[in-house]
């Protein structure tokens, strides 16, 4: 008997991001397991002439779509086609038509929402979201907080958590416990590293030698370099766009994981810094409250409040042992979210044959 054959829609790792790094960690799981597996990337190569095109929004947009919407038939082939899909606009433009065209010839669609801002979404788009979510056979999320949200919208949904690969984390014990602190999130408006810088500042009165490296790429570099230089806080590293590969190493140089967004679901850089053995000190948006249990897994603290990261990051430095012993937990608990823990999963969704999603009323 030939391996099913599955077909993943989804961003590839040029687009560096939560949802091409589960793409990825997917793909290898399922290929590692006999799938016959194939990424159908929403963001294909541009033509060695027309590269230039990425630099200017809406005509990159435009040839992006004529690229990208005939490398859909490649889903004649599958089985079964997986749609990773985020919000909005990026809902219209990746997800649908990938979900139309394997609707149209027959194959089982699983829907994988990850956007954090679904309850905006789904409350205020109406007939741009509603009508193209019946399209999918199953809807999977990676969280109880999305779950809960789909389901105020009169939708179920199968809850598939999150994968992160612990075995390419070194777990190190941070002994002595200093303060070398690293944000992994992206320059965007609600990751909020502007608080992070903030908290810094604050930081670095106390402890004059600490350091913070931040990770990430986006439309407010600028400004957080501009307000880094109006702190004062000169142990900054802007570190870019860093490739999955290389963010092991990345967090086996720091001490501390920083996160301070406002809008979010279940970030995998919680999960990795988990896997590395960081105490993490982040706000409970999403569903980080319940992956990060506050003094069991990391701290939380309020958003939008870089005093009381500061003083969390304080309260850790002054007490390595309980900073220690949160590690220890965290990184039992990011074996959970480990491959082993949801290939299972993963099997029923693309293999089950009753659909599990219309919308009730």
């Amino acid at each position: 008997m030939r391996s099913p054959r599955l077909a993943i829609v989804a961003p590839s790792l040029d687009i560096l991001g939560g949802q091409g790094v589960q793409a990825h960690a997917l793909l290898e799981g399922l290929r590692r397991d006999g799938w016959d597996a194939a990424l159908v990337p929403i963001d294909p190569p541009f033509p060695g002439g027309l590269r230039w095109l990425r630099g200017y929004r809406y005509a990159r947009t435009v040839l992006n779509q004529a690229l990208y919407l005939p490398s859909l038939r490649r889903l004649r082939d599958a089985d079964a086609v997986h749609v990773f899909s985020a919000s909005y606009w990026s809902f219209l433009l990746a997800p649908v038509p990938a979900m139309a065209a394997a609707r149209r010839w027959g194959k089982r669609v699983v829907l994988h929402y990850h956007s954090g801002e679904a309850e905006d979404h789904l409350g205020r788009w109406g007939r741009r979201v509603h009508p193209w979510l019946r399209l999918a056979d199953e809807i999977v999320v990676p969280s109880e907080y999305l779950r809960e949200v789909f389901a105020r919208h009169g939708y179920r949904t199968r809850v598939i958590p999150n994968v992160v690969d612990t075995s390419t984390f070194r777990f190190r014990p941070r002994r002595p416990l200093r303060p070398r602190f690293v944000s992994t999130r992206n320059f965007e408006a609600y990751y909020r590293v502007d608080n992070t810088l903030e908290a810094f500042a604050v930081i670095k009165r106390r402890h004059p030698y600490a350091t913070l490296a931040l990770a990430g790429h986006g439309s407010l570099e600028g400004r957080l370099r501009e307000r880094a230089s109006r702190l004062g806080v000169w142990d900054v590293r802007f570190c870019g766009r860093v490739a999955p590969r290389d963010m092991p190493g990345l967090y086996d140089e720091a001490d501390i994981f920083l996160n301070s967004s406002v809008v979010d679901n279940q970030p995998v850089s919680v999960l990795e810094a988990f896997a590395a053995g960081l105490p993490v000190i982040s706000t409970g948006t999403g569903d980080i409250s319940r992956m990060l249990r506050h003094g069991d897994t990391g701290l939380i603290v309020s958003a939008g409040d870089p005093g009381a990261m500061a003083a969390a990051a304080t309260e850790l430095l002054e007490d390595p042992d309980r900073a220690l012993q949160m590690a220890h937990r965290a990184r039992r608990e990011a074996e959970k979210y480990s491959w082993p823990a949801v290939r299972g999963a993963w099997t029923e969704a693309y293999l089950a044959g009753a659909s599990a999603t219309r919308r009730a009323g």
